[in-house]
């Protein structure tokens, strides 16, 4: 595998897909694309702003158009939207990428999102009864984010790609 191809990392809100995103990104050479800014400058708002503003759908679409978007230009890192999974476009987009799916368990990723502005209503596990098979699905690579620093999981990586280790 080169670093010619692109590399998605997926996973639920709290899993740290920007923080290990941006370190794979830094170890290829490779711009790094979250969809947190792409909604800021395209739709005026965050994820939580435009799914109270425009419905949780519309919110999905954009998301999906991101990673679309993102995929169909040069090779780039990119932490895709957990609900990006649910569209069958962008499944079957992910074949021609990397994926990496980033994931701890139910209860560390809630903790991780009570002191998180993106959702108040976030319930872990029922996001994973809806999303977990597409995650199985496209992975590449699953890093448990539980007991994996960043680091660890942007190594992870570049072993699985057949890099040499960053420095």
């Amino acid at each position: 595998m080169s670093k010619n191809k692109p590399v998605v990392v997926i996973g639920l809100m709290g899993s740290g897909k920007t923080t290990a995103g941006v370190l794979i990104a830094e170890a290829l050479g490779l711009a790094f694309s979250d969809s947190d800014p792409f909604l800021k400058a395209r739709y005026g708002g965050t994820a939580a702003q435009i799914a109270a503003r425009d419905g949780a759908d519309a919110l999905h679409r954009y998301e999906a158009e991101h990673v679309l978007a993102e995929l169909a230009g040069e090779p780039k890192v990119i932490a895709a939207a957990a609900s990006t999974i649910e569209d069958p476009r962008v499944r079957a987009a992910l074949r021609e990428a990397f994926v990496v799916w980033v994931d701890a368990a139910d209860e560390v990723l809630a903790e991780r999102m009570r002191s998180s502005d993106h959702r108040p209503d976030f319930d872990p596990a029922a996001m994973r009864a809806r999303r977990e098979p597409y995650f199985r699905e496209v992975a590449d690579l699953v890093c448990d984010v539980g007991v994996m620093r960043p680091e660890q999981v942007r190594d992870a990586v570049l072993r699985e790609l057949d890099l040499p280790a960053h420095r």
